[in-house]
């Protein structure tokens, strides 16, 4: 990185970065409280409270969100008459999955082959470390040159609104010139990336019963009706031959335009087995950023261990959609639901439970912070011109932001680039990667005050 004096004092600031993200990845945060305590929500929640507070923010408050769950504020002052950005991150993070199957304990920060290994290391506690350090590197040369807001989420990767609905009753506490989303990445390393476009996304629940309880297959099966049968059919029927999506009535074949996904790249990306083919049509760009994608997350049926020769009469599924920039989330549910409740075979009962949604979201490119970020990001990455890409996953919270305050300017950078591998086993963060960004929300924050 070319020498200036934010990038020098980041640098120092890195040693401490990286003791503040091992004690916040160290709290089991996940918001599913069936599956781990509150407690440890809570104790992440104070421990970024604390932080605010020593850093000078006023107004901390950790706000009791409508889902039950806690959102962390607090609010910066600036110049008089400065411009004022929100800076979003959250430190809810999924699940570890199978604990033994990391290469390191999934709540214990680990340097190994130069990135730091940890469950939300990149996604997104990560990104909490980014904007105090981005903050940090600004104090140290010269002050911050704008309003600060910060708002930390607790429940993101539940899909289950508290932060939204908290904003909906609350639309004074978020308002901002431009609000700086921490949860994305670059394409990949090193190669600096604003996110422009996110998928929406609705999460239903399937339940299918055909009997009044399970029968001994021997004496009843091939006549009575199976509902572990009829919930894989239904399943089956919402991929077409090539994988692709096909919910009735729902539009899947968007084009992507801009920065495309080289087919091998992404191949070792997702880590595909040899000899296994992608799903789809189009061009990888296509079928992730543009196109909905259905995903069946998790499916309640007995397990092959200590399985009994049955009719099944009760079956259940989780199912995710992503829903395209340009449609409405609302509307892909009723067509999803629909689906699903026409193609349950055999007249079998199906009952269609909506868990969570969130709407897709498209960026202004042509506002004065992309020039502003354009900026800084050539400092921080030299040789390198930001790039416009898409993005699978969903935010919902930045379409409230852009209902609710519809002059603000909304960008999305962060630390999830391909080798994080967020949501996964052994989920990782490049310090370089922080390092730079860091630098860049930084002298954003500096080049935005000016435009």
């Amino acid at each position: 990185m070319s020498s200036n004096p934010v990038a020098e004092t980041v640098a120092s600031l890195l040693p401490r970065a990286r003791e503040e993200l091992t004690e916040l990845v160290a709290f089991r945060s996940v918001a599913d409280f069936d599956q781990f305590p509150r407690s440890e929500s809570e104790a992440a929640a104070r421990w970024i409270s604390e932080a605010l507070r020593t850093e000078g923010f006023e107004d901390v408050a950790v706000l009791d969100t409508p889902d039950g769950t806690q959102s962390v504020y607090g609010y910066l002052p600036g110049p008089a008459g400065a411009r004022t950005v929100l800076l979003y991150a959250h430190y809810d993070v999924q699940p570890p999955l199978d604990e033994a199957a990391w290469s390191t304990p999934p709540f214990t920060l680990t340097e190994r082959d130069g990135r730091w290994y940890g469950r939300g290391a990149a996604d997104c506690k990560g990104g909490v470390i980014m904007h105090l350090l981005a903050l940090r590197a600004l104090k140290a040369n010269g002050g911050v040159p704008v309003n600060v807001k910060v708002i930390v989420e607790g429940s993101e990767e539940q899909g289950t609104g508290g932060l939204e609905r908290y904003a909906e009753q609350h639309p004074e506490l978020l308002t901002a010139d431009a609000v700086v989303i921490g949860d994305s990445g670059n394409f990949r390393v090193g190669l600096p990336t604003v996110t422009t476009t996110l998928r929406g996304m609705t999460l239903l629940r399937i339940g299918v019963d055909t009997l009044e309880g399970n029968l001994h297959s021997g004496q009843f099966g091939g006549a009575a009706p199976d509902a572990l049968a009829a919930l894989i059919r239904v399943l089956d029927s919402l991929r077409g031959e090539d994988g692709s999506t096909t919910v009735d009535g729902l539009d899947g074949e968007a084009r992507w335009e801009g920065l495309q996904y080289d087919e091998e790249q992404f191949r070792q990306d997702a880590k595909v087995l040899d000899g296994v083919e992608l799903i789809g049509s189009g061009t990888v760009a296509d079928r992730i950023w543009a196109r909905p994608a259905v995903t069946v997350l998790g499916i309640d049926c007995p397990p092959v261990v200590g399985a009994t020769p049955s009719v099944q009469a009760s079956a259940r599924a989780l199912v995710s959609l992503r829903v395209s920039p340009g449609m409405d989330t609302v509307e892909a549910t009723k067509l999803l639901r629909a689906h699903l409740e026409n193609r349950t075979p055999w007249g079998a009962r199906v009952t269609v439970e909506q868990i969570g949604q969130g709407q897709p979201f498209r960026a202004d490119t042509t506002s004065p912070a992309y020039a502003a970020m354009a900026e800084a990001m050539a400092v921080a990455y030299p040789g390198q011109e930001m790039q416009h890409a898409g993005q699978g996953g969903s935010i919902p919270l930045c379409n409230t932001l852009a209902s609710l305050y519809p002059e603000a300017e909304i960008l999305l950078i962060g630390l999830s680039e391909p080798e994080a591998q967020i949501h996964a086993l052994d989920e990782s963060v490049s310090p370089e990667e922080l390092e730079r960004l860091s630098v860049a929300e930084a002298l954003f924050l500096r080049a935005y005050a000016g435009h």
